[in-house]
């Protein structure tokens, strides 16, 4: 029995794959716990004109990706930051502080997409890891300063 998967299934497939499964297992797990569909020829047809329209939104997603790491490229960053003495700072820098920074220059990056190669905790120079895309992704200097 050939079904379309709705959602991930562990050791079966990924959403919108086609699989054969067994009958039981299609109509009486699969089916109605919402996992699958039967694959019927005009569900066949809806799959293929919703993979053609999601490649379409993630081919401009790229291309905006792209389009954001060009004009970062050159972009270096100050932040400020209360230290002590030594240059240890109070607390750490953290990716909300970075994703505010970008924001002042103009640029809307999440903080969630944000990571550090290491803990920012002391005064000095640092390398952000901007992850746009999962196949665009460019690094971003900053420098924490003491105020």
């Amino acid at each position: 029995m050939q079904i379309i998967l709705k959602q991930d299934v562990k050791n079966l497939g990924e959403k919108d794959d086609i699989v054969n499964v067994k009958p039981g297992y299609g109509r009486n797990y699969l089916i109605p716990q919402g996992h699958a569909i039967m694959a019927t020829d005009s569900a066949l047809k809806v799959l293929a004109e919703n993979i053609k329209q999601a490649q379409f939104k993630q081919e401009k997603i790229k291309m905006d990706a792209d389009a954001v790491a060009l004009r970062l490229a050159g972009v270096a960053l100050t932040i400020g930051a209360k230290a002590g003495e030594t240059g240890k700072i109070f607390g750490a820098v953290n990716t909300i502080q970075v994703s505010d920074a970008l924001k002042k220059l103009g640029f809307e990056v999440d903080r969630r997409k944000i990571t550090f190669e290491t803990d920012v905790k002391f005064v000095g120079d640092y390398i952000a890891n901007l992850n746009l895309h999962k196949e665009v992704k460019i690094q971003v200097p900053f420098a924490v300063v003491a105020e």
